[in-house]
């Protein structure tokens, strides 16, 4: 199996980048992946720990976050997003917080629960999961919800940090407390990810177009990808081996 692409989510939810290479430490994120969280008028917590999804604006409630591409600068921590409705900005989440929420309220439903606030967490981020996840998506099993929603889909729809290929579809949900070497690291599958609304919007446009939650029902479940956790640091690169041990 090889791996296919990388990518990190510099604010959650709000943009991905792609990257060559990235070294991964024991016990944490993928570096400055979900480091910054935009956080809701509703929000519990004050971002010093880590805390779940339904705090924080996210493509499930705001399918036009969806559109929004990041590029973070790792010396500055400045972070250009571009989206086909605005224009581009270049920010500090912390320090600019107010220009990033003016960028951004305009993409958000108004009649839900609106962005007054970013949040930082640095090392482990604001994942999706309650540990320190990274997620590990196959090009095969993706290819099969192709198939069953009947549709071609950009792989961006499933907001990934590492993408592989060379297994059978869903061969993944197969590897549960097992461990993967890849690169100098290894990481321990932990879980299913359950997938929500977000992966239903187009990445080009933010529009709802596939209903690829009613595709992966079809199968008796709404997982795509799984959670890993790193056991062991070390640099991965896309086109490593990712070997099942």
């Amino acid at each position: 199996m090889q791996v296919t692409a990388l990518y990190r989510h510099p604010i959650k939810s709000h943009g991905r980048e792609a990257m060559d290479r990235v070294r991964l430490e024991a016990g944490q994120s993928m570096p400055n992946d979900r480091r910054w969280a935009v956080a809701h008028d509703n929000a519990k917590g004050d971002g010093t720990k880590w805390a779940p999804c339904a705090n924080f604006s996210i493509g499930s409630k705001a399918p036009q976050l969806a559109a929004i591409n990041a590029v973070l600068d790792d010396a500055t921590d400045i972070v250009t997003l571009t989206h086909p409705d605005r224009d581009p900005l270049s920010i500090h989440p912390m320090r600019d917080a107010e220009q990033l929420i003016a960028w951004v309220m305009p993409l958000v439903p108004q009649d839900r629960a609106l962005p007054v606030q970013v949040m930082e967490l640095v090392g482990r981020g604001f994942t999706d999961a309650p540990f320190a996840s990274i997620s590990l998506n196959s090009v095969a099993s993706h290819h099969a919800v192709e198939a069953l929603a009947q549709s071609a889909l950009s792989p961006l729809r499933w907001r990934g940090n590492i993408w592989f290929d060379g297994a059978a579809a869903w061969d993944e949900f197969e590897w549960l407390d097992r461990d993967l070497a890849l690169g100098g690291a290894v990481l321990r599958v932990k879980e299913r990810i359950k997938r929500c609304k977000a992966t239903t919007a187009n990445p080009e446009t933010g529009a709802r177009d596939v209903d690829t939650l009613r595709a992966l029902n079809i199968l008796g479940h709404q997982d795509f990808g799984v959670y890993v956790e790193v056991t062991q640091s070390g640099e991965i690169a896309v086109g490593d081996q990712l070997e099942l041990l």
